[in-house]
């Protein structure tokens, strides 16, 4: 009997009170609901300890859920799980290529692996190649490749099976500006080209507001708040004032929450954010306000409101904090 696919229409990610528990203590996911539509770059944004990677290896059916259930691409995660796999790519944070294997064959060895014909291998892997503009380095063994090079072929295996659904975990870890922003080129022609969806999680919050059609923020193993890229910077609504100084830095703090046009005050690495209306028109009375808190100011400067500054509102971090 064929197994049926279940008709989401265009979504390819739901989740509907997903959950991870280990050692029966430590809740990691926690019911999390989510739905992801097809054909949409979604960035799942969160500290570390935040449930991302618990989130990616429940949807990738790596690991099982505690409880909650999930469909990735129509089919459901634990029911279905055979299934799934054959509709995603998965590219993993850490690059792990034999490094005596040349590209090509690196390609084909994960093809053979999906149980992809030897055809159909060669055909794959040749198409990936150049897709990733790496047709001149395909026969040469993967030690020799440089960063950027390994990561592209990273997310050409990830392809290999013509997936629906793409996992990137970090897809631009440790790439210099140039390689970084060339791997953006690739996932969103791949995205248009393919109508596919693309999950990735990355500390880069440039990378987020750069690639994704949608934002999540997860901490604590929720998401507590999710949107566009201009939806989540446009309800901040205040602009953001950013000081760093020395002395009586709580009692300035304590008296800026006081002030009635001020909307949030923020500390991290030594560094108070104050997020304000009309930031320029409110600095001159901040100044006085840290001169009667014995609190001197070193440096200030005054911005508008970006998705760093929603992060920080929501998790009281910023996105590289350990």
């Amino acid at each position: 009997m064929k197994e049926a696919r279940i008709d989401v229409s265009s979504t390819e990610i739901i989740t509907k009170d997903l959950s991870k528990t280990y050692d029966d203590t430590v809740r990691a996911v926690n019911n999390l609901s989510l739905k992801i539509p097809g054909n949409t770059i979604y960035a799942l944004l969160g500290p570390n300890g935040a449930g991302k990677t618990s989130t990616i290896s429940m949807l990738t059916t790596m690991t099982k859920p505690t409880s909650g259930s999930a469909m990735v691409a129509g089919y459901d995660i634990v029911q279905q799980a055979d299934r799934v796999r054959k509709q995603i790519g998965v590219t993993f944070q850490e690059i792990v290529l034999d490094p005596d294997l040349s590209g090509r064959e690196s390609l084909i060895f994960h093809a053979r692996l999906y149980g992809l014909g030897k055809t159909e291998r060669e055909k794959r892997a040749g198409e990936l190649l150049r897709l990733m503009e790496l047709e001149d380095a395909a026969d040469r063994k993967t030690k020799t490749y440089s960063g950027g090079m390994k990561r592209r072929l990273e997310l050409a295996r990830g392809l290999i099976t013509g997936p629906s659904v793409l996992f990137l975990d970090e897809p631009t870890q440790g790439l210099d500006p140039q390689n970084r922003t060339n791997i953006w080129d690739y996932i969103r022609d791949l995205k248009a080209s393919n109508n596919m969806t693309v999950l990735l999680t990355t500390h880069y919050m440039e990378e987020a507001e750069a690639l994704a059609d949608r934002v999540g923020i997860m901490d604590k193993g929720e998401i507590i708040i999710e949107g566009t890229p201009r939806e989540l910077v446009d309800q901040m609504g205040a602009d953001n004032i950013q000081i760093k100084g020395s002395g009586n830095k709580g009692s300035f703090e304590e008296r800026c929450k006081l002030l009635k046009y001020v909307q949030s005050v923020n500390s991290t690495n030594g560094l108070i954010q104050i997020g304000v209306d009309s930031g320029n028109r409110r600095l001159v009375e901040l100044i006085e306000l840290a001169n009667k808190s014995n609190y001197s100011i070193e440096d200030v400067s005054v911005s508008k409101p970006s998705l760093d500054d929603v992060f920080l509102k929501y998790t009281g971090r910023q996105l590289r904090d350990k």
